[in-house]
């Protein structure tokens, strides 16, 4: 304690004795040399605080480096079908997340909540989509790997200023992008209206939900799962029901492609091959290996 201390340097002291983390401990150390007494008697406490200043700041750069670390470590092994969040910090990209999946991430109020990325499965029609909840652009454990390798870009946000800002950290993004405007429960109808203008004016591809009374939330499922460009193929056994988990495949797939996937190349055990759906003229049609399918196909194959 230096001789004398004035009202200042005791207010100070309180708080520093009262912070909870360590940039309140600097401030309150960085105040407390204001006002310390600069006299003789005080040098060595003087050399003290200072100490103390440099010991936290150097804590607080080893500490965002280990975060920093710890994400670029984080691996994700990425699914046939993945899209990733994007956005500020408070946007909602959890609540996002929540109501999309089956996960459960960490919401709160206040700043920078998801510190690692948090993953869930959306299961639209059956079809399994991973949806990847990042940091938000700011946070100390932030990076954009994830994004430059995903099919999918939803940007998160609340006001429409935020898209430039976010679309910084795209610069290297190959995938197709959705604007999500969340909290839309906060407008009124004229203002949806505006907003709903503003997006269209753009040329934005997007869609306006609240994850509160789950608005918009169904378009937002279809928007995702048609931005992957696949088409969902059926399969039945003779005499019976098809099965509910389609094949995903591209776009002016083969039945020859569907059917390596399901004998494993084995085309020779195949006898006869029947369609139905929108690619056949009539349900049942019968098929050759070369005819091109087409989103919710059924087929079925009877065997040797």
């Amino acid at each position: 304690m230096p001789l004398n201390p004035g009202y200042e340097f005791m207010a100070s002291e309180k708080k520093y004795d009262e912070a909870q983390t360590d940039d309140e401990k600097i401030k309150a150390l960085e105040e407390m040399l204001r006002t310390a007494p600069a006299h003789k008697g005080s040098e060595k406490f003087r050399g003290d605080i200072r100490l103390k200043i440099k010991k936290l700041k150097e804590k607080l750069v080893k500490d965002k480096e280990r975060k920093r670390g710890a994400a670029t470590k984080f691996s994700i092994k990425k699914a046939e079908m993945q899209a990733v969040l994007v956005g500020l910090t408070n946007s909602g990209k959890s609540s996002v997340l929540k109501i999309l999946t089956n996960a459960d991430p960490r919401i709160a109020s206040y700043g920078f909540t998801t510190q690692i990325p948090e993953v869930g499965i959306l299961h639209y029609q059956n079809c399994p989509i991973q949806i990847v909840d990042l940091p938000a652009i700011g946070a100390d454990t932030f990076e954009t790997g994830i994004i430059n390798t995903s099919d999918t870009i939803l940007l998160v946000i609340e006001k429409i200023h935020e898209i430039p800002e976010i679309e910084k950290v795209l610069t290297k993004a190959k995938g197709k992008k959705i604007i999500v405007f969340n909290k839309i429960d906060l407008y009124d109808p004229e203002t949806r209206r505006k907003i709903s203008a503003q997006l269209k004016t753009k040329r934005y591809n997007f869609v306006l939900i609240s994850c509160k009374n789950h608005e918009g939330i169904e378009e937002l499922k279809e928007k995702i799962f048609k931005s992957f460009d696949k088409i969902r193929v059926y399969t039945k056994q003779p005499g019976k029901e098809e099965d509910p988990d389609p094949i995903i495949m591209n776009p002016h797939s083969l039945v020859e492609d569907a059917a390596k996937i399901i004998f494993k190349g084995r085309l020779d055990v195949i006898k006869r091959i029947r369609i139905w759906g929108p690619s056949s003229k009539f349900g049942g049609q019968e098929v050759g290996i070369k005819h091109e399918l087409k989103d919710k196909d059924i087929l079925e194959f009877q065997t040797k």
